[in-house]
């Protein structure tokens, strides 16, 4: 309801609307599985048309992969819905190279929202080639990798009860060595006149193939990035779906981001992967 009150009295062609769908909860609101049905696409679908207010979503995207349903029974779904003008492009979320293959063989896929950041760059072995390749964008979340490139985080936050409190990357060695990154990350970033999560921030969009990127910020604008160059990425979403690519897109300035200068090594995960 806070998303459709906040639509209300806008032009539609005037905001990207990208909506996310599949994951089942129960009454308490505790996780219990996805479903990528296509049944339950359609069904997903008309709630949020009717909840939003919208006769049509932009960018529909199972949110993540069902293990029960083949990615191309779930895709050919949305495609029927993208034939009927209820949906004007399709993405993806959380899915390896192979997944993003099948799906695009069924129908083009507009993006893959995906982990990505300086320190966490899993997908550059196999899932950012493959998105190059099919031209399917890549929409980055985790740009601070969770607060930890963010310039603001500390050994003294770890009894911080939420997802970090449960992450190798905030725990124990790992944390130390991630910090160490951290600070030589504000000497490059200082050097530039640069915050630290600004200059984290402007690298993502520096990488071929990335076409958007979202961070969070809990309390104020002085927790997020800030004295930004120029660049694609922004708080909200702005990916654009392929039937529309007539949008200017910004492009950073690439005197603000050398990339043969960026020598900060990844950040030690424990083991987490996301995709």
């Amino acid at each position: 309801m806070l998303i459709a009150e906040g639509l209300r009295g806008r032009r539609r062609e005037d905001y990207v609307l990208s909506v996310k769908f599949g994951t089942l909860r129960d009454p308490a609101m505790g996780f219990v599985g996805y479903d990528g049905r296509p049944e339950a696409v359609k069904n997903f679908l008309a709630y949020s048309l009717k909840r939003l207010g919208v006769e049509y979503v932009d960018i529909y995207r199972p949110a993540r992969l069902d293990p029960a349903v083949p990615i191309e029974d779930t895709v050919g779904a949305i495609a029927d819905m993208v034939g009927k003008g209820y949906v004007r492009a399709i993405g993806l979320s959380e899915v390896g190279a192979q997944t993003v293959r099948r799906a695009a063989a069924v129908h083009p896929i507009s993006d893959l929202q995906i982990e990505y950041s300086l320190v966490m760059r899993m997908i550059e072995s196999e899932i950012l080639p493959a998105c190059r390749e099919l031209g399917v964008g890549i929409t980055a979340y985790g740009v601070l990798a969770r607060g930890l490139i963010s310039g603001h985080w500390s050994k003294d936050r770890a009894s911080e009860r939420d997802f970090r409190a449960f992450s190798p990357r905030f725990a124990g060695e790992n944390l130390d060595h991630n910090l160490a990154l951290v600070e030589a990350l504000r000497q490059v970033a200082e050097a530039r006149g640069l915050s630290v999560a600004a200059a984290a921030v402007a690298w993502v969009p520096s990488r071929r193939g990335t076409t958007s990127c979202r961070w969070s910020a809990r309390a104020s604008a002085a927790n997020g990035p800030s004295r930004a160059p120029p660049t694609r990425c922004g708080s909200a979403r702005r990916t654009w779906p392929r039937s529309n690519r007539r949008r200017p897109r910004a492009r950073p300035r690439a005197s603000a981001i050398p990339r043969r200068r960026w020598r900060i090594s990844t950040a030690r995960n424990g083991g987490e992967f996301s995709g």
